[in-house]
């Protein structure tokens, strides 16, 4: 399972990305969205088990996935799409997630690169990379450097092809945790320029020397193939580089909105866990021999506790539909203030989605009994996913980021990891 595969090379890692983009269909609304997300979540969630178990990366579900339309739902109106809300936005990943964590969370890159063109792009890029999406291209990532100092520590450099006169770079570098690429028919990267000025460079799949390698082998979240991605001086046309330096010193969404994904990813985990924790104790759990009863779903302690969990769940949504809320209503043109108001809101909904998530999938087997931790339920997968993804952000400086602004008034740091 964690052998390392060349997925250019070797045909057993096929990737979809091989083939020609497939046309998708074009949401109307976002009505319309949460219905096709709530159809395709029970899709999904009929072979999670049994894909997380043999660890077969859902190719083919990820095409029903994005032929959806629902890939394109934050494209801006001005560009084709519906400019779906944040919240809706949040709530397709919540939904798709509590079927499917694996599959919830390999657009997630996606939606984020789209929010940076919005932000950051020219536009000619914005119209070119927008159609792009529209017509049912996905775009994934390459990730941090694996053995960098910190997430933030950019190596990858892209360097100015002087010959050719034309702006166009040629990239060098390894990125990790590169969620989304296997499936791609885009990569985008961070990179430095020769000035150390930073770049988001969006390179093809299948550009001369650019590998997908196929190394993740956490124990969670086992589909998302979220493994390396090697730049060997890949050519890189300036049409498809975007120049962010000026752009990164200003307030924008970008944090806030790739943190509300993470946690709408966390909450559809705890929804899956509470979903199967009340599942297996109505059907099969038998009650504890000292309680007197006849049914395991009337031990008062059981109650105590699925009451319980079902209370933070809909503390989890309410934070969750209130942290996009923040995002919803934020001008075009937004303030330091602003952006920090709404990274706080976003950590708040993290926090409680980070939590719940482990305490649901945790609380399972307690609740349900010994029955419950046999393979062939495979349940012990809602905490594997739980606790891989979860450490995307640490919850700890969470909890720093809202304590040191509500005492001192001391905004969050600016990237997409706060």
């Amino acid at each position: 399972m964690s052998a390392v595969i060349d997925a250019q090379r070797a045909p057993s890692a096929r990737r979809i990305s091989s083939y020609a983009v497939q046309p998708a269909q074009r949401i109307g609304s976002e009505a319309q969205a949460l219905q096709v997300a709530r159809e395709l979540a029970q899709e999904f969630a009929q072979g999670a088990a049994g894909r997380d178990r043999e660890r077969r990366l859902p190719f083919e579900e990820i095409e029903r996935f994005s032929r959806s339309g629902l890939w394109a739902i934050a494209v801006p109106r001005a560009y084709g799409g519906i400019g779906a809300s944040w919240n809706t936005v949040a709530e397709v990943f919540k939904l798709v997630s509590a079927a499917d964590p694996s599959i919830g969370q390999i657009p997630q890159n996606h939606f984020g690169n789209l929010n940076v063109i919005a932000n950051a792009g020219s536009e000619e890029q914005k119209r070119f990379f927008f159609g792009e999406a529209l017509q049912g291209a996905r775009f994934g990532n390459a990730g941090p450097e694996r053995n960098s100092k910190n997430v933030l520590d950019v190596r990858t450099r892209a360097t100015l092809d002087l010959h050719s006169g034309d702006g166009s770079y040629f990239l060098t570098g390894t990125r990790f945790y590169s969620t989304g690429a296997l499936y791609a028919h885009w990569i985008p990267s961070r990179a430095l320029d020769d000035d150390d000025n930073p770049l988001f460079v969006y390179n093809r799949h299948d550009a001369p020397g650019l590998r997908v390698i196929d190394d993740w082998s956490s124990f969670g979240q086992r589909t998302t193939a979220s493994g390396s991605v090697v730049f060997e001086r890949v050519r890189v046309p300036a049409a498809q580089v975007l120049q962010v330096k000026d752009f990164l010193k200003q307030p924008n969404n970008i944090g806030p909105v790739s943190q509300l994904i993470q946690a709408a990813i966390d909450a559809g985990i705890a929804h899956a866990a509470v979903r199967d924790a009340i599942e297996f104790v109505t059907t099969r759990s038998r009650p504890y021999a000292d309680s007197g009863l006849e049914r395991a779903a009337d031990d008062p302690y059981i109650l105590r506790d699925i009451g319980n969990l079902k209370l933070r769940l809909h503390a989890s949504d309410a934070l969750l539909e209130r942290a996009a809320g923040v995002l919803d209503g934020l001008p075009e043109r937004i303030s330091f203030e602003q952006m920090a108001e709404a990274s706080v809101a976003v950590a708040e909904a993290k926090v409680l989605s980070t939590e719940l998530s482990l305490l649901a999938s945790e609380k399972l087997f307690e609740l349900s009994g010994s029955a419950s931790t046999l393979a062939v339920h495979n349940l012990d997968r809602h905490w594997r996913n739980a606790r891989v993804h979860t450490l995307h952000d640490p919850v700890r400086w969470k909890y720093h980021a809202v304590g040191n602004y509500a005492l001192n008034g001391t905004p969050p740091p600016r990237h997409s990891w706060s």
